[in-house]
């Protein structure tokens, strides 16, 4: 199958269109005519992914492996130590970005991982509910927290507790601290909160839960593989490492 007919079937599954303008996302490494012998789905790519697959490979991640604009390519940095060696082996790429967070990921993890139904999504931000539907009660936030914890497999979760109780939750995966003002809830779960993020949190009265980056977003591959099976697509998930050891 060449990888322009891969491209069309991923852009039914998810709209490229729908990536921010910021994003990166659609074909980066690789020729429309090419013919691909394997499909990899991984959140990155990374040397020790780059080493076990074969040649004429295609690899569809979720980020980006070239964000900005390349102005020079010195094959001892990163990326172009990575690109250096796709090319080397006739290895493709497409990026699945912040199209697939509004189209799949989000409500995946929240509703997939997490267990809690969704009862809106707006953009980037999906709304989950956590109240005892009988009662609508709240329910305690340290709680929540050590459970969402246990879902994701985090031993230490890094959280701004602005409430005891919370009935209204809301989740973007990633790094999504940036949207905190457009969040309408007690409580927002996104990766990579920052220093001065947790103060801005705190002075508005979110709370907030760091479930990580790739913690949050490991699941990329697990999600795109059943359309691609279904549609008779043949795919290895065989995910980067995460590049944070904890210790």
């Amino acid at each position: 199958m060449t990888i322009e007919k891969i491209y069309k079937i991923l852009n039914e599954i998810s709209p490229f269109d729908l990536q921010e303008s910021w994003d990166n996302s659609g074909l980066l490494v690789g020729d429309w005519t090419q013919e691909i012998k394997k499909v990899v789905l991984s959140i990155d790519i990374d040397e020790e992914l780059l080493e076990s697959i074969e040649e004429d490979s295609l690899i569809i991640t979720h980020h980006p492996i070239i964000f900005g604009g390349l102005k020079q390519l010195q094959f001892n940095q990163y990326p172009a130590k990575l690109l250096q060696i796709m090319l080397q082996k006739n290895i493709s790429n497409i990026a699945m970005h912040t199209n697939f967070d509004k189209t799949h990921l989000n409500a995946y993890v929240a509703s997939e991982i997490l267990g809690y139904e969704i009862i809106k999504k707006e953009g980037f931000i999906a709304y989950i509910n956590v109240t005892d539907n009988s009662t609508k009660e709240g329910i305690c936030f340290d709680n929540f927290a050590k459970n969402i914890s246990s879902k994701l497999g985090i031993e230490h979760i890094k959280c701004v507790k602005s409430h005891k109780t919370i009935k209204t939750v809301a989740l973007t995966t990633g790094a999504g601290a940036s949207l905190m003002k457009e969040v309408k809830a007690d409580c927002f779960l996104t990766g990579d909160i920052k220093y001065h993020e947790a103060m801005e949190a705190k002075t508005m009265g979110l709370s907030m839960i760091d479930i990580r980056h790739f913690e949050s977003e490991k699941y990329f591959g697990e999600v795109l593989a059943k359309d691609l099976i279904n549609l008779g697509i043949s795919v290895i998930i065989s995910s980067s490492k995460n590049p944070f050891t904890y210790i």
